[in-house]
């Protein structure tokens, strides 16, 4: 119970900073909203591993690191610049699917093998997830020009899910006995290669105003999302807290519909149930 209730709670925090952050990138450039949210996560997550004195990672937690860092970069950037250019009901819960179903199959790669009822609540998860994503997809008829910008959207939101389909697996790999280190290693490469991928293509980086202190803001809470993702992963399965943590569509949703009046209709309520059974099925497993 403890693993679920820490996944759930991931999932809130990704899904708030991934509405600060949607909003802030449609008011600056996406990489430099991304690259101020993985530098407030650094801080947050250097702290916190300085503060938990203990722990003893070995190169390999430190290889999971810097492998999810780049994962993060990938999922960030594209997610973030999804959200500049499309509709954050798109993005976020197509990007979920990816979150969902890599650590799943590395999970079982891995050895790791869910009971029945949790494996009843991937099963709903993930046309839940798609539910939403197909309603948000054909619910606003915008012209060729608003379906042009969410096809875009999708792609990114394709790999985004990915990017963070990685992340999470490489978070999943890293031992209560390492610490927290390895985090503030991953946040660490996350930052440089962002900075790196902008200098490369002469894309401004840095973000100001409003948009860089809603990146920041969004940095905070997604390292708060990685660390009580981490802590799940070492208090029961990848495959359990990957799919719960991915459920944070729900809450950008949510945020969307609430702020920025996006709608909400039929089908994509449907995909919310499913999702709402998805966590009674898998907390009962």
């Amino acid at each position: 119970m403890i693993a679920v209730t820490l996944a759930l709670t991931s999932a809130l925090a990704y899904g708030a900073s991934d509405f600060v952050a949607g909003v802030s990138a449609r008011r600056s450039n996406a990489w430099a909203v991304a690259a101020a949210c993985q530098l407030a996560s650094l801080v947050v997550v250097a702290l916190a591993a300085w503060a938990a004195t203990t722990g003893s990672p070995r190169l390999v937690d430190f290889t999971w690191g810097a492998v999810g860092g780049i994962g993060n970069a990938v999922g960030t950037a594209f997610l973030y610049r999804g959200f500049a250019t499309g509709r954050v009901s798109v993005v976020a819960p197509v990007s979920a699917v990816g979150v969902a179903l890599v650590p799943v199959a590395a999970g079982l790669l891995f050895g790791e093998r869910p009971s029945p009822l949790t494996w009843a609540g991937i099963a709903a998860a993930l046309p839940g997830i798609w539910c939403v994503s197909r309603a948000a997809d054909t619910s606003e008829a915008g012209g060729a020009d608003s379906r042009a910008r969410d096809a875009s959207a999708l792609r990114d939101a394709v790999v985004a899910g990915l990017g963070f389909g990685v992340l999470f697996v490489a978070l999943g790999r890293v031992p209560r006995e390492a610490g927290l280190t390895p985090v503030a290693v991953c946040q660490l490469v996350a930052l440089l290669t962002l900075v790196a991928f902008a200098v490369a293509t002469r894309t401004r980086w840095v973000a100001r105003g409003a948009a860089g202190v809603g990146g920041l803001v969004a940095g905070v809470m997604s390292a708060g999302a990685n660390l009580t993702y981490l802590f799940a992963t070492q208090s029961g399965t990848m495959t359990v807290a990957a799919v719960l943590t991915a459920l944070y569509p729900v809450v950008t949703i949510l945020l969307a519909a609430a702020i920025l009046r996006e709608r909400v209709d039929a089908v994509q309520g449907l995909g919310l149930l499913f999702c709402a059974v998805a966590v009674g099925l898998v907390a009962a497993g």
